[in-house]
């Protein structure tokens, strides 16, 4: 049996599905409050100065904290049913096939469980995602169990699978964020290329990053 790890967003979607649940979940002015605060660390990232987790640590802190966990997980139940639009052919094409040869697919995703939990139940795959903290049924704003990107998405496989009790590993993955995540696998894949196949040519700053990482 092989073991198949797909990052999300701009792996199995053609776009950023973050962002967009914050304002399919949060009320308008909320979400205008939290721009205001969170502009500084959004021209940061944009000028790569600031890394992309601060930014969704900000992200989630003005839009949950002190909301019921419940209201929140319903309103990623709905937004699940929205994600088919932004999906992929190709990635739901490479999901299936994994599935149809007995391999254990798994989504290893920075996003939220509030919304990919229903939708990685809807499609037989396991989660390891970034999770909201809760407590007594109320969001703190916080993560559970930390920003799940970088070395926590390696470090949170390893935790629940014994990697050399399966054949072959695959990882799919599109930025400098999945680096440790496709270092994992047997064969790693940036942006749908596998990396051998990248090497042999001119390709991008964080292609090559991965590259030199794997090697």
């Amino acid at each position: 049996m092989n073991l198949a790890l797909f990052d999300f967003d701009g792996t199995i979607t053609h776009a950023d599905t973050f962002v967009p649940f914050i304002h399919f979940s949060t009320r308008r002015a909320r979400v205008r409050l939290g721009s205001a605060l969170l502009s500084p660390l959004v021209v940061g990232h944009k000028l790569n100065m600031v890394p992309a987790k601060h930014v969704r640590v900000g992200a989630i802190l003005v839009a949950f904290a002190g909301r019921a966990e419940a209201e929140v997980l319903e309103w990623g139940r709905r937004y699940a049913e929205t994600l088919d639009r932004v999906v992929r052919p190709n990635a739901l094409e490479r999901l299936r096939l994994h599935q149809a040869q007995g391999d254990t697919v798994v989504v290893v995703s920075a996003s939220l469980n509030p919304y990919l939990r229903p939708w990685c139940e809807r499609m037989g795959v396991e989660l390891i995602c970034s999770e909201l903290e809760s407590r007594g049924g109320i969001l703190t704003g916080l993560h559970a169990s930390g920003d799940c990107s970088g070395e926590t998405k390696a470090r949170r496989v390893r935790e629940r699978y014994v990697l050399d009790r399966f054949e072959q590993v695959y990882a799919y993955g599109d930025t400098l964020e999945d680096v440790e995540l496709l270092s994992l696998a047997h064969h790693p894949y940036f942006c749908w290329q596998e990396l051998r196949d990248v090497a042999a040519r001119t390709v991008s700053a964080t292609a090559a990053s991965i590259i030199r990482l794997h090697r």
